[in-house]
């Protein structure tokens, strides 16, 4: 018999959800075919079987929260002997060896087998369960008959839906309508509504207390004029029909400052009594996904060309924004960005992602009458920035050189592209 454990799928992982059961006791299942989805403090991800056999005893439910290390599921084999599932040398290498991509899995013919599932993500899965829809019945355009988000939304578009939704609408307008009329008539207050905290909330708010308790934090403003970033943004664009973001050039502005800084890429190790300077330059992006903020990694950000960090980001941005992240795109950050101008933002001073020592925010750019020349008044596009950083390892003075020469590069852009030369 195979014990089904939770096991660490992701850095710092202590903790899962079980989102939804895709097998029943007594059913058959095949190698690689998926058992259970558990949501992680970061990512959804499948578990899925070791070894062949038939499922024994699921000891989870939805909505359970477990510990790693816990057995979820236990599944009878030929072997008569029990053997608990551990990560094996090529899973601590690969951290979700044990979440396979549904492209690698074999399609079954549901006319001849019984274990015949469905090939879909698990975020296709929520959106098809969170509107009601059983997945089964949407036909699949994607690879092997795979079922993308798109099909789910055509499934619901072509309103094959609409007569449970009708259902529903009505049931939950007769409840509410019998609730007003207890509370009417007993004085008794309706339900109080009720957020879950849990999962990535959960996790976020665990992070967020270790770093202020920890941290003594300081927050320092500017505005940066990034009119020339915007000019050179729209050259390339007209002349040569390239599309590069604005938050791109302040990236690599960024890269280029932190390698002349390397202070502010760094992180503090108390028990030794020494700061490690890090090798890499690898930028959390904080992203605001439906979950929660999570924070994808630009690895190696200072080998990178400005091209390069636009398409990237905007992959990592997708990703977290349909909760498709990888374990691998979310470890390994050692400087942390906020770029939350686009939302309105004019300031802030945000908690630092713990253990690194600072973080920088890009916040909203507007045009103003500045002062340029022999006091010349012109309108220039200018940006307001904080720097929020670690008062034990860097000093106000060493923080407003580093934004100081974050700012030269952004507002000369041809010193920034003589350091690529």
């Amino acid at each position: 018999m195979v014990e089904v454990k939770l096991h660490d799928i992701g850095e710092g992982m202590t903790e899962g959800e079980i989102i939804h059961l895709l097998v029943k006791p007594g059913e058959m299942v095949g190698v690689d075919q998926p058992l259970l989805e558990v949501q992680t403090d970061k990512v959804t991800a499948e578990l899925t079987a070791p070894s062949a056999g038939k499922i024994k005893e699921l000891l989870v439910k939805p909505g359970d929260v477990v510990e790693v290390g816990t057995t979820l599921v236990t599944i009878e084999t030929e072997s008569k002997e029990p053997v608990a599932v551990q990560k094996s040398k090529q899973a601590e290498k690969e951290p979700a060896s044990n979440t396979r991509s549904f492209e690698k899995l074999l399609s079954r013919s549901p006319g001849n087998d019984k274990t015949h599932r469905v090939l879909a993500a698990p975020y296709t899965r929520k959106i098809a369960r969170e509107n009601g829809i059983d997945i089964e019945k949407v036909t699949g355009t994607g690879s092997a008959g795979r079922v993308l988000d798109e099909d789910v939304y055509n499934y619901l578009n072509n309103g094959e839906t609409a007569k449970e939704y009708q259902t529903e609408a009505a049931s939950s307008s007769s409840a509410e309508q019998v609730a007003e009329k207890t509370e009417a008539q007993t004085g008794a207050p309706a339900e109080r509504k009720t957020i879950p905290f849990k999962g990535r909330r959960k996790q976020i708010a665990r992070k967020m207390t270790q770093s202020l308790y920890t941290i003594p934090h300081v927050t320092h403003f500017d505005e940066v004029d990034v009119t020339n970033i915007l000019e050179l943004k729209k050259e390339l664009q007209d002349s040569k029909g390239i599309k590069i973001s604005v938050p791109a050039f302040l990236l690599k502005a960024l890269a280029l400052t932190l390698k002349e800084f390397p202070i502010f890429n760094s992180r503090l190790d108390e028990e030794k009594e020494e700061i490690v300077l890090h090798d890499h330059i690898n930028l959390g992006i904080a992203t605001d996904a439906e979950e929660g903020l999570i924070v994808p990694v630009l690895m190696d950000a200072q080998n990178l060309s400005i091209k390069e960090i636009h398409s990237r980001v905007k992959e990592l941005t997708k990703k977290a924004q349909t909760n498709q992240l990888t374990h691998a795109d979310l470890k390994g950050g050692t400087f942390t960005v906020s770029n939350v101008g686009p939302l309105g933002s004019t300031g802030a001073t945000p908690i630092i992602n713990y253990p690194e020592v600072a973080l920088m925010a890009f916040h909203k750019t507007k045009k103003m009458p500045v002062v340029r020349g022999e006091d010349q008044i012109v309108i220039r596009s200018m940006m307001n920035v904080s720097v929020t950083f670690d008062h034990r390892v860097i000093d106000g003075g060493a923080s407003v050189a580093f934004t100081n020469r974050f700012m030269e590069y952004v507002e000369n852009p041809s010193i920034m592209l003589l350091e690529l030369v």
